[in-house]
């Protein structure tokens, strides 16, 4: 019995030790299955945060590409303005289309085809411009009894809104003297002095003064040119002698400022509009605009530092120029569904230039294609790229534009059709004729009605007269009618049409 006893224990004994291993390695398997659901667990909330710390990422680019291109059409004029005013100061003292700071360019003959110093150039008057600081003290300017002539004295501030326009349209023409002052100035001024304040210390005088172009008129409006001059205040009645211009080699003299201004990256170019604003505030219209800058970290007033942004932001602005840029240059056709452009016969124009509030798109389109436009009761500009919103002008092919009899631009100023290339800049050609105009000897058909040929080889020698010389590839046609009259007909209310320019037969 003894034996059996002996037996059963050893038997449960071993059983029990077996039992205890089989715990023992469930054990070990249930800890390994529980280390890792805790690693799985672990890797997929890493990869989760990943994935949404990566979509935040992509959201704050994304916000930023928006915010940034949304800047930078609303930052373009200004942008555009100052890099402008250094090509066109950056000499020891006038000469050709350039003068240094606070002295006058006086445009002795219409610029050439060579000239690249501002899109869309006229050759209708003589330029008479000049760059002014006000932030610091106004300038005076004193304009002599312009004899009845045709001028007009625009002033631009520094986002291109027109502030003031002295002129025959608003002022007369018997001798007068202005004070351009700066935002946040105030004192007394020589009495008989008008004030006419800036809201920004950058300011571009903008004169034209009309001229026929032959020898003796060109002397005349030389006398004018001569005689209007400008002196800060606090040498008013002083003998005043500018001080020259200090040249800056950095500065890039041959490459269109346009082209200039699309080259800048981001960084670069934001942190000039930064520095822009300290001197030439938004207005309390643009607070909206204002928020979604600080947003990308620009900030009236305050230096742009790249380096403190957060990466995705960085590289969401990184990507904004080239749209931005595209997206200025398409509104010309855009502008047409919006209302903000009239499309007549292929003929793109607006009366919503010079001043433009808050539409930012309008302005930038504007500063890209002519840069220094006037408000509408000064100058109209309808411009057109082909018959009409898908063809192009081409030289290849031959173009007539009629005014039928009676029917020539209403004006009480001039009017003139202008050639230019596909970058909006003169055209070469044998006649150095870069328009036509009412100073043109113009020949009439037998009806009465006057025909333009637009083409590249001359129609004949009895029609050259009426022949607006084109390139051998695309061109664009802008007219100018300054002063257009206000009663019917008129382009102002749509009274008048502009008519096509037709493919001839």
């Amino acid at each position: 019995m003894r034996m059996n006893f002996a037996a059963v224990a050893l038997a449960l004994a071993a059983l029990a030790l077996l039992a205890s291993c089989g715990k023992r390695e469930e054990a070990k398997v249930e800890q390994t299955v529980d280390k890792a659901a805790v690693e799985l667990k672990a890797n997929v909330e890493a990869e989760a945060k990943k994935a949404e710390a990566a979509a935040k990422d992509a959201a704050k680019e994304a916000e930023a590409f928006a915010l940034a291109a949304e800047a930078y059409v609303y930052g373009y004029p200004l942008v555009t303005m100052e890099m402008t005013r250094r090509v066109m100061t950056n000499v020891e003292k006038p000469e050709g289309t350039r003068a240094p700071m606070g002295q006058f360019v006086r445009a002795r003959t219409y610029p050439s085809a060579q000239f690249r110093d501002v899109t869309a150039p006229n050759a209708d008057t003589l330029y008479t411009t000049a760059w002014f600081d006000v932030s610091k003290e106004p300038w005076l300017v004193s304009v002599p009894d312009m004899k009845g002539r045709y001028f007009l004295l625009p002033m631009l501030d520094g986002w291109t809104d027109v502030f003031q326009v002295p002129g025959k349209r608003t002022t007369g023409t018997k001798a007068q003297t202005f004070a351009i002052t700066g935002p946040g100035w105030s004192g007394e001024l020589p009495k008989g002095v008008t004030e006419y304040k800036s809201p920004t210390g950058l300011v571009w005088l903008l004169g034209r003064i009309y001229s026929t172009g032959t020898p003796q008129d060109y002397k005349e409006v030389h006398a004018l040119q001569d005689k209007i001059t400008a002196v800060p205040l606090s040498y008013w009645g002083k003998a005043y002698t500018p001080e020259p211009g200090k040249v800056d080699p950095s500065i890039d003299m041959k490459t269109a400022v346009r082209a200039q201004v699309h080259a800048l990256d981001a960084n670069a170019y934001f942190k000039l509009l930064a520095e822009l604003m300290k001197t030439n505030p938004p207005t309390a219209e643009d607070a909206p605009m204002v928020a979604k800058l600080a947003k990308i970290g620009v900030v009236p007033g305050q230096d742009f530092d790249p380096s403190k942004l957060d990466p995705a932001v960085a590289s969401g602005m990184a990507k904004a120029p080239k749209p931005a840029q595209e997206q200025i240059m398409a509104w010309l056709k855009e502008g047409i569904a919006a209302g903000d452009f009239k499309l007549e016969n292929g003929w793109a124009f607006s009366t919503k230039v010079g001043v433009y509030g808050t539409h930012y798109l309008q302005r930038a389109l504007v500063t890209a294609i002519g840069l220094g436009a006037n408000r509408p009761q000064d100058a109209i500009y309808p411009t057109s790229t082909g018959p009409d919103l898908i063809k192009k002008y081409s030289g290849e092919k031959k173009y007539v534009m009629r005014f039928e009899k009676g029917h020539l631009p209403p004006v009480e100023g001039f009017w003139s059709l202008t050639m230019y290339d596909k970058d909006y800049f003169f055209v070469d050609n044998p006649l150095n004729r870069y328009t036509l105009s009412q100073r043109n000897k113009l020949k009439a058909n037998p009806d009465g009605s006057i025909d333009l040929y637009i083409q590249h080889e001359s129609p004949g020698k009895d029609k050259e007269s009426n022949w607006l010389p084109a390139p051998k590839d695309e061109f664009v046609l802008m007219m100018r009618l300054y002063w257009p009259k206000e009663q019917p007909p008129s382009i102002l209310d749509g009274s008048w049409k502009i008519p096509e320019v037709k493919e001839a037969s």
